[in-house]
């Protein structure tokens, strides 16, 4: 039999090491290609590592905890294939079965300088990214992170006992201070329930409580402004139910209106790129590039957004293959940790749940983000040389939520008056 040296996979761009939460097949077990073998976890995604072929595992490497290098072998795999000894295999990274969950923890070189007050460089421990990460957001100290009783391989503090450790700090702060506050930023007092036998009680999975973290996170750092447009979009309509049937035949995609909405966000950016910023303590960051994400529902009833990179740069073919591609691979939990991180702007997509329009939180560290309602038939008033007429106009409303830290209302106000302009303007001549 042939011995494989089963390699940690890389997962992006961004991610140089992974935690091994849970082997999920022991040494001494069979194992089909494709087969997940251990389940990994890094700070910005949890994933399941398949195995490049049938064997035996016959060594693991790390223990549940360790801390993994991208490219290191951290398992063996003893195969009847004819094949030299010895021989390392990737495991695919196109076959990872990632289950994505939405970057709340940001990593610790996206987090603002007010949010870093602690250098953990020096500390006299190794810890993880996600864990240096998670103690950057919540204000802990170098010493305090020493502190923390560690149960990974070699005492290594683990995410679960950050976490744990942050509860009881919670609970101590809780105890010795039942005064309550006027800082926003402490959490209010938890109601009182009363649950009867009728009720039914869910309890919140590991990715709908980041978007809850992630939420009130949001409201709680920025103010949150929002202006309203309604947008006459009827030459748009009628272009896209007159090309879909051909622009399906020729390109062999079906075209949505996200697209062509994402076209007319991405012109008005460049119209007015401070919308396209981030606050980072008394600076504002204006983004050079404009990587716009979309808000897609996942059939577990989840949020994920993915991000368009560079969409101002795609014509709206491009941007149609991509918008149905990344849309796909969500709703089958198939995203690559690039494809969700570094978005620059936000929009939501409020109509396709019938809604007419939205006020969106803003997705951090962004700036802004824009709720697209649904597009409905109504009699409007047509100005024509020879008077005015009432007529069936297709509308829609759009509602822009910005930071009013660095957006005034005048330049939120203007931005969405402008993407409406472009989508009313859209040629109903216009060609593929």
């Amino acid at each position: 039999m042939a011995e494989f040296k089963v390699e940690l996979p890389k997962m992006g761009e961004s991610v140089a090491e992974a935690t091994i939460t849970s082997w999920l097949k022991s040494v001494g077990d069979s194992i089909e290609e494709d087969e997940p073998i251990v389940e990994i976890a890094t700070d910005k995604v949890d994933s399941e590592v398949p195995s490049p072929c049938s064997g035996i595992l016959k060594e693991i490497l790390f223990n549940e905890n360790d801390i993994v290098p991208v490219g290191s072998v951290f398992a063996i795999i003893e195969s009847e294939l004819n094949q030299e000894s010895s021989e390392i295999i990737n495991a695919p990274k196109e076959k990872i079965e990632e289950e994505i969950e939405v970057e709340i923890l940001e990593p610790l070189e996206n987090l603002s300088k007010e949010k870093i007050k602690n250098d953990y460089s020096s500390a006299s421990k190794f810890y993880s990214p996600l864990v240096k990460s998670i103690a950057a957001k919540e204000g802990i100290t170098k010493s305090e992170l020493e502190n923390i009783n560690g149960t990974g391989s070699n005492s290594r503090v683990t995410k679960k006992d950050i976490l744990s450790y942050l509860k009881s700090r919670k609970d101590e702060k809780t105890i010795s201070s039942p005064i309550k506050q006027t800082n926003t930023k402490l959490d209010s007092p938890k109601p009182m329930y009363n649950v009867s036998g009728s009720d039914e009680i869910i309890q919140m999975d590991r990715m709908r409580k980041l978007i809850a973290d992630h939420m009130v996170n949001s409201v709680q750092t920025a103010p949150h402004v929002t202006s309203f447009v309604e947008a006459d979009v009827t030459n748009l309509v009628l272009w896209r139910n007159k090309i879909k049937k051909q622009f399906q035949e020729k390109e062999g995609e079906k075209l949505t209106f996200t697209p062509i909405f994402i076209e007319a966000v991405a012109k008005a950016i460049r119209d007015f790129p401070l919308v396209n910023s981030s606050i980072d303590g008394d600076n504002i960051i204006v983004k050079n590039n404009i990587n716009i994400g979309m808000a897609t529902a996942l059939p577990s009833g989840n949020l994920i957004v993915p991000v368009i990179q560079n969409a101002d740069q795609l014509n709206l073919v491009g941007l149609a293959k991509k918008v149905n591609d990344l849309a796909n691979r969500a709703k089958l939990g198939q995203l690559k940790p690039d494809e969700i991180s570094a978005g620059t702007y936000t929009i939501s997509n409020v109509g396709t749940f019938g809604n007419v329009m939205g006020t969106p939180i803003i997705n951090q560290p962004q700036s802004a983000i824009l709720a697209l309602g649904a597009i409905q038939k109504k009699p409007a008033v047509i100005e024509t040389d020879s008077g005015d007429l009432i007529g069936i106009r297709h509308k829609m409303f759009l509602s822009h939520s910005y930071d009013h830290r660095n957006i005034d209302g005048a330049l939120g106000g203007q931005f969405v008056r402008k993407v409406a302009d472009y989508l009313e303007s859209f040629d109903i001549n216009r060609d593929i």
